[in-house]
């Protein structure tokens, strides 16, 4: 009796001990919360509130959510993040969401789409969708009427796939026609099956747009990862994990006019402050991680530290306001969600005074907080969508944990499950408290024509200019070229009278008498566009070249772009004034760079005789003559080497030696990247002869040019 007694005891003492030590371990990760427990924990800018549109079981693991042309709002799912996909087995899909009772929240769901790999963003189109999932875009639409597609076309294949975090996303339709997407610089070799003989498309390095109603397809410029959007006039601000806001001011199609220089497509947003103010700590496996590095990067002398917290590392879905809901203050405003610090950034957008570039900055009520941060650390707001009501809609993928697993060391991740939430979902809308309630009718676009949506083109939100335009340019609607005409001719709002001129351009409707007012309008915008839209008018070169000194920098910086597909010499006059003033700018240097005239020897002719420019050399002026003595050395046309060598011995730049070696260090730089092999013999004699007569701090600059050309 006393040894059961004994064993009873010690069974008890080990049941309390047991008990004790689950107690006294604090979990390292917290547990999920409903939709409604969630939204409490939000810190959310005064003036705002967030209501459920939908949650799970109607939607599960959403990244991307889009309102049709009638009001039908469909969702992406990624249900495989944050792994690949099993081939032909993937847990992706496209849900339409049903609101029954017209009450603003979700009530049931039907499957458009299901075992989709990688699926990460959807775009209404011609009836149906379009879907990136990687390594493709498809086409997808439901013909018969059950909810589900039955089309499913490949329209582009051959994107990057191996990294969930790194592939074809963010489907957006620009003002100008031209579908974008975001591609994250991966390599691929794209092709379109519409035009199964058009050569393969190289887009390393770049981003990606295209046009299916011209079958047309190009790499962008840029390199953002997963959020993109556009201002009213169509500028690009894409997100990257750490860079939350990011633009490209060149757009590819210039930077690909030669390839006799690397043209970066650099960032160019300024001011865009890498804190944030997150409610949440970091998550046990990053403090720990972090702590690890830091203490490595203390044991090797490195001069870097990492941040646990508090610092931009997830950042997501960035997403410009152009909606009538909220206050005029917000209008423009760009909104991007961080979903390892379980927030959402508001940024300010302003055009630079003296340059063509882009402010991000705070509002003066958020310069210590967020527009929303949140306690609960399963919230992931990883996207947002403009609503035709005018409202925000925020998408949160909802999950323990949203980073990859390679990224996570193995002894921190045992007891992680990466899945987990993947049965969880929610959407938002983001409402102002302010603003006058509004009652915002579902559209019904197709049952509309010609100038019933021609009206459109003025509304206050972008969502119904936008679907007009599409609708218009998809059916080919001649019937609206009148009003359109007159929208152009007559109204005093910029942003319509911008839309009516592209839906012109998308019907091959316009004409060389609109464009060009656009280029003289008293609205910058206009003008920019203008500039765009003239290179397909030759009778409007002289006023294109004019443009050029446009006092507005975004304005000039286009039609210098523009201009660069004229001949030498209707536009080296007007580039070599541009260069004189701008040429610390890099952004018109490059710009009259990425085109042949503005990269000719009849450009540095006309600086010599104009005077101004090669006077005192400065670290900015020599640059410029490295780039442009590079790109002629890479052409390799004898005749203008040769000319651009005599130049060097002439007496516009024997005041100073510098001008000189610069010219020879870039000429060198482009023997070496030649794919020209003829003229060598002459070049060289050329060279030789020159370093004879040339002074002895020159000898080695030719003699290093000399040796280059050999290699090439």
């Amino acid at each position: 009796m006393k040894a059961l007694n004994l064993k009873r005891n010690l069974i008890w003492i080990a049941m309390v001990a047991v008990v004790f030590a689950s107690c006294s371990k604090k979990k390292k990760y917290e547990e999920s919360r409903t939709a409604e427990e969630s939204i409490s924990t939000f810190d959310m800018l005064n003036g705002f509130k967030a209501e459920v549109y939908a949650t799970e079981p109607n939607v599960t693991d959403p990244v991307e959510l889009t309102f049709d042309e009638e009001g039908n709002a469909y969702v992406i799912e990624m249900g495989d993040y944050p792994y690949k996909a099993v081939k032909g087995q993937g847990k992706g899909q496209i849900r339409k969401l049903i609101d029954k009772d017209h009450d603003g929240k979700i009530d049931t769901s039907v499957i458009f789409a299901s075992k989709l790999e990688s699926g990460t963003s959807i775009l209404p189109w011609e009836g149906g969708l379009l879907v990136t999932a990687a390594p493709n875009i498809f086409f997808m639409k439901d013909t018969t009427g059950d909810g589900k597609a039955d089309i499913k076309e490949v329209l582009f294949a051959g994107f990057f796939e191996d990294n969930s975090e790194a592939q074809i996303t963010s489907l957006r339709y620009g003002i100008d026609n031209w579908i974008y997407a975001n591609n994250g610089g991966m390599a691929g070799e794209i092709t379109f099956s519409r035009k199964p003989n058009a050569p393969a498309l190289q887009i390393k390095g770049g981003d990606f747009r295209f046009r299916l109603d011209k079958g047309l397809f190009e790499v962008e410029s840029g390199a953002g990862q997963y959020g993109l959007d556009m201002d009213d006039l169509g500028h690009r601000f894409y997100t990257n994990n750490s860079r939350h806001i990011s633009n490209s001011p060149i757009a590819g199609r210039y930077l690909k006019r030669h390839d006799h220089m690397n043209f970066k497509s650099v960032v160019n947003i300024y001011a865009a402050e890498p804190i944030m103010y997150q409610a949440t700590p970091a998550p046990w496996w990053r403090a720990e991680r972090t702590k690890a590095r830091n203490a490595n990067f203390e044991k090797e002398k490195l001069d870097r530290k990492e941040y646990a917290e508090g610092r931009f590392t997830a950042a997501s879905g960035g997403t410009i306001y152009a909606g009538d809901a909220y206050p005029k203050e917000f209008y423009g405003s760009s909104f991007i969600g961080d979903v390892a610090g379980s927030l959402v950034h508001r940024d300010i957008i302003e055009i630079g005074n003296d340059g063509p570039f882009f402010n991000a900055k705070r509002s003066a009520k958020e310069e210590k907080r967020e527009f929303i941060a949140s306690t609960d650390p399963w919230f992931r707001p990883c996207n947002f969508t403009l609503g035709y009501d005018g409202n925000l809609y925020m998408v949160d993928m909802y999950r323990q944990h949203i980073e990859t697993p390679v990224s996570i060391p193995d002894s921190l991740k045992m007891d992680m499950d990466f899945m987990r939430g993947n049965n969880f979902g929610r959407i938002y809308r983001i409402v102002s408290t302010e603003a006058k309630a509004q009652k915002s009718l579902p559209p019904h676009m197709r049952n509309q024509f010609g100038q019933e949506l021609v009206a459109y083109l003025g509304h206050p939100n972008r969502w119904w200019r936008l679907n007009a335009q599409r609708i218009i340019i998809e059916r080919k609607d001649k019937s609206a070229i009148p009003a359109l005409v007159k929208m152009f001719n007559e109204d005093k709002n910029p942003i319509s009278r911008l839309h009516a001129l592209y839906t012109l351009e998308g019907l091959d409707a316009l004409n060389a008498e609109l464009v060009g007012k656009a280029l003289t309008d008293a609205n910058a915008g206009l003008r920019e566009h203008g500039a765009i839209l003239s290179e397909r008018f030759p009778e409007l070169a002289g006023q294109l070249v004019k443009t050029i000194a446009d006092p507005v920098g975004l304005v000039s910086l286009q039609a210098t772009l523009s201009a660069g597909q004229l001949k030498a010499g209707q536009v080296v006059p007007a580039f070599a004034s541009l260069i004189e003033k701008k040429y610390k700018d890099m952004w018109f240097s490059n710009a009259v760079l990425s085109s042949n005239p503005g990269s000719s020897f009849e450009l540095v002719d006309q600086l010599a005789k104009n005077g101004a420019f090669f006077t005192a050399p400065d670290s900015a002026k020599l640059a410029f003559v490295k780039n442009i003595s590079t790109i002629i050395g890479s052409r390799k046309s004898g005749a203008e080497v040769s000319k651009l060598l005599a130049f060097f011995s002439s007496p516009a730049v024997k005041t100073d030696q510098k001008w000189v070696q610069e010219g020879l260090n870039g000429l060198a730089t482009g023997f070496k990247k030649s794919k020209n092999k003829e003229g060598n013999a002459a070049i060289a004699a050329t060279l030789k002869k020159l370093e004879g007569s040339a002074v002895a701090e020159n000898k080695k600059a030719y003699q290093d040019a000399a040796e280059a050309l050999k290699g090439s």
